[in-house]
């Protein structure tokens, strides 16, 4: 089955599959079993715990999973179809060359501790994500900003530099929030939003906890409770769902155990897409990668659907550049580096490379985790040496992510569209290459449709012919919760776990 198709199918009961380990890590969860809770309450699975919970000063995915709409609210939010929908801003006007937004603001809106929210707001977030010593991950976002001017408190009008053809979209991010002045330095350990949701409590390594926000300002949440419960390991995330003790697993880790669920008619089984592209990140400026032949050889020495099939029981879409299917202006270059071990040998002679050693580090999600042992013995069969070294997340984003100390790692990029990424000075792959900043330059700057796609069709070639990273596949997205939860994302155009409209049908 291909990401995007949709099985709701539902049988008699199967058995039990729990490990006697599995059951270990699983115990904990009891004291707050979904089946001893109310139908008004939630709690949701996740394999990663947000190493803090400000969207705007750190670049994990997994703090976007818990806060994004829920907690924290932009300008305008990107919806489950992937459109973008009015937020704090109820309408907007562009200016015929593109350039000037005019955001007309909710009225009545405060933050969880009873703060008002109006244009000022609106511009000390922006004023604070481009600052020098903002730490927001996506600063390239706002750059565009000249200006954010208020002619009066419920109206915003936005500057940009030149037409921005994404603009719109990427204030929809987790990353362009609004965040009050008073609160905004204790966002990490205590969020303070505007959304339908207030932050409760966090117990370290186990759960977040969110309670419904009684005083929002718009159409109030069904659920009363949300708790975030982190199950890292595929069999307890399977256990735990069986025994109750989580209600829906948005990404589910344990592929294999969708045959079981689809059999038992407690639960729903939902696939889809993510804007997850998984890669073989390399680090660019350290050798033997920073010889183009190398990264040649790596790409030739991986079979995508081999790992696709084994990590993933075959659910995925191969990729040869960081763009996914869904993506405008999308080329299909997953067959630029077919399978082809023997071509990788003479690459890797070629470039004086043979027998190399590769230390992989591998984050904590399943698909690194099972991949990094595929993907070892791939690249065992065309003679190089291949070191596995598991990481914790927390150590992953300081050693990898921030400090690029690294050889390899899998990871998959799940923020949309971010190309930019590899126009970026610094970035964790080192990848350096002025010829991808100029053409993306002229993206960003251009006006016309036809253009804009031929550009980005540019700059996916440019991405395989030089492989800063071996462009595996599309991160599917397998749903699994219990039957009569709806609203409930079958996609994920954004990290998210948007649970501001699901309620309990039974």
């Amino acid at each position: 089955m291909r990401p995007g198709s949709t099985d709701t199918s539902r049988a008699k009961a199967a058995a039990p599959l729990v490990a006697a380990a599995a059951l270990a890590l699983a115990a904990p969860l009891a004291p707050g079993s979904a089946a001893a809770q109310a139908r008004d309450t939630l709690v949701i699975g996740m394999a990663l715990e947000p190493p803090m919970l400000d969207p705007t000063a750190g670049a994990a995915a997994a703090i976007r999973e818990v806060t994004y709409a829920n907690i924290f609210e932009g300008l305008v939010r990107i919806a489950a179809d992937g459109s973008i929908q009015p937020a704090l801003a109820r309408s907007w006007e562009i200016s015929e060359d593109g350039t000037v937004y005019t955001f007309a603001l909710a009225e009545g809106v405060r933050f969880h501790d009873g703060a008002a929210f109006d244009c000022s707001v609106v511009q000390f977030s922006f004023e604070r994500a481009v600052a020098p010593d903002s730490t927001n991950a996506q600063k390239g976002l706002f750059e565009p900003i000249v200006s954010t001017e208020c002619p009066d408190e419920h109206t915003a009008v936005i500057t940009l530099a030149r037409p921005t053809a994404r603009f719109l979209f990427n204030m929809g991010w987790g990353d362009a929030v609004m965040v009050h002045p008073d609160t905004a330095a204790d966002n990490r350990t205590n969020p303070v939003g505007t959304g339908p949701f207030r932050f409760a409590s966090r117990v370290q390594g186990d759960r977040i906890e969110l309670e419904r926000n009684e005083d929002y300002w718009g159409e109030p949440a069904a659920l009363s409770r949300v708790t975030f419960r982190f199950v890292s390991d595929p069999a307890a995330a399977t256990s735990a769902m069986l025994a109750g003790d989580l209600d829906a697993f948005p990404n589910f880790p344990a592929a294999e155990a969708l045959p079981q669920f689809r059999a038992d008619d407690r639960f729903v089984v939902e696939i889809g897409d993510t804007q997850g592209e998984v890669l073989l990140s390399l680090n660019n400026a350290r050798a033997p990668f920073d010889d183009v032949r190398v990264r040649h050889a790596l790409a030739h020495a991986i079979d995508a659907q081999v790992l696709i099939d084994a990590v993933h029981e075959g659910i995925g879409t191969p990729i040869g550049s960081h763009f996914t299917p869904n993506d405008p202006g999308f080329v299909d270059l997953a067959d630029a580096f077919p399978f082809d071990p023997d071509r990788a040998r003479a690459l890797l002679a070629e470039a004086g490379a043979e027998g190399a050693t590769i230390r992989i580090t591998l984050p904590p999600p399943a698909y690194a985790r099972r991949g990094g042992e595929v993907i070892a013995a791939l690249l065992q069969n065309v003679g190089l040496r291949v070191e596995l070294i598991p990481m914790e997340w927390a150590q992953w984003l300081e050693q990898v992510f921030r400090n690029t100390d690294f050889d390899a790692t899998i990871i998959a990029h799940v923020e949309p569209r971010d190309f930019d990424i590899f126009a970026r000075e610094d970035y964790y792959f080192n990848y350096e290459s002025e010829e991808y900043r100029e053409t993306f330059q002229r993206w960003v700057e251009s006006t016309d449709e036809a253009e804009q796609l031929e550009l980005l069709g540019e700059l996916q070639r440019i991405l395989s012919r030089d492989q800063p990273a071996v462009f595996l596949y599309v991160l599917p997205k397998l749903g699994v919760w219990r039957a009569g939860l709806e609203g409930m994302w079958t996609n994920q155009p954004i990290p998210a776990n948007d649970v501001t409209r699901v309620r309990w049908t039974q």
